[in-house]
This record gives C-alpha cells, structure tokens and sequence, in this order.
C-alpha cells in the first residue's frame, strides 16, 4: 500500500502513548515505506515511568532503520531538499497541536510539518492531549478545517476521569496515511473507545 513512499513520522512528548505507537513504525515499513523518524526536544531528555529519552530514541531508531531528526535545522532540507510524501505527528500533544495550529516551528517536528505542506503534501495528526475539549479545542477544530490536515480518527479515552482528553487510535495510522496521500480523511473521524472496567 505504502510502497516506496517516505513517510516522516514525528513524536511528541505523550510519553504514555509510546510503547504503542513505536512498534507502528516496524507496520510502515511493512507496507513499504521508507520512515524518516523526528522527535521533539523533549522524547530527547525526559524520564519517565514510561523509559527514558536515550531508551526510546534507540527503540526508534531500530524500528525506523534510520537516525531521528532532533533539531529543527536538520528538519528544514524535508521541505525543499528531501521531502517526504506523508508528514505524520502521532503521538501530537496538545502543545504542540496549539504551537502548530498557530503557526509555530519552534521544533523540529513542527518544522519538518511546516516542510511537508509547503510542498503541497499531507500532515496526518495522531492526536494524544488532556485538553483537546478544554481551551484546545480551538486549535484542534482550526486544524480539522486547514489544508492539506488529516486526522487519525479519535475519541475520548476516558470520559469520565478525563472528559477533556481525546487520543487516536493508533491502530488507524496505515489507512489514515492512505487516504491523506488521496487527499481525504479516513471516516468515521470520531471513534469511541473501548472503556476498561
């Protein structure tokens, strides 16, 4: 499905949601893809209970056959340089979903974003974020209705503990790719997650 197309794929600092989204990219590769990894500064230095950043940035980088781009001068050649068929930002918290929506590159997943629509091509976010129906919302709606954006399909995770809080569904992100580089969202975009007891 995905044969020979370059897909970046860039990681926020959702570090709760790694250990699930990382072994996606071993799925992309899978499908033919050439996986361009990106991370933000902070997958580079937080520890967490979920490992620490050299534990993850390895992980990455043995899944994805490649070195991650870390600073924002070796994501700018993905614009006119090395672009990439396919922009993915999953997991993309609810920081960098505020930064993006307002026109902020100060990092370097949100440049090698800005890279890949400058050259007409599709951003698909993987939205991770406590606040995505809280004072968020405006971003995420301004990024629903911009050019050249997709969405992973998501739904609340826990609303009740956490009504605010929206992620994707992770599992989604071969056929979301698909259709963005069609140029349509994969429906439905709203899921509802499965609750645990």
């Amino acid at each position: 499905m995905l044969q020979g197309k370059r897909i970046g794929l860039g990681i926020t600092a959702s570090h709760c949601t790694y250990e699930e989204v990382v072994p996606k990219i071993t799925v992309l590769r899978e499908q033919g893809a050439v996986v361009v990894p990106i991370v933000s500064h902070s997958v580079l230095v937080a520890a967490t209970r979920f490992g620490t950043g050299e534990e993850w940035v390895r992980k990455i980088e043995e899944a994805a056959g490649a070195k991650v781009i870390s600073t924002i001068a070796e994501a700018e050649p993905l614009g006119p340089k090395a672009p990439v068929d396919c922009m993915v930002i999953a997991p993309m918290t609810g920081n960098s979903i505020s930064r993006f929506a307002n026109a902020a590159t100060d990092s370097p997943v949100l440049m090698a974003a800005k890279a890949t629509i400058r050259n007409g091509r599709p951003v698909v976010i993987g939205i991770s974020t406590n606040d995505a129906l809280g004072l968020n919302g405006v971003n995420v709606m301004r990024l629903l209705n911009a050019k050249h954006i997709y969405f992973i399909p998501f739904g609340q995770d826990d609303p009740y503990k956490k009504p605010n809080s929206l992620i994707s569904d992770f599992n989604l992100i071969v056929p979301t790719i698909v259709q963005a580089i069609a140029h349509q969202q994969l429906q439905p975009l709203l899921i509802q997650h499965k609750q645990s007891d």
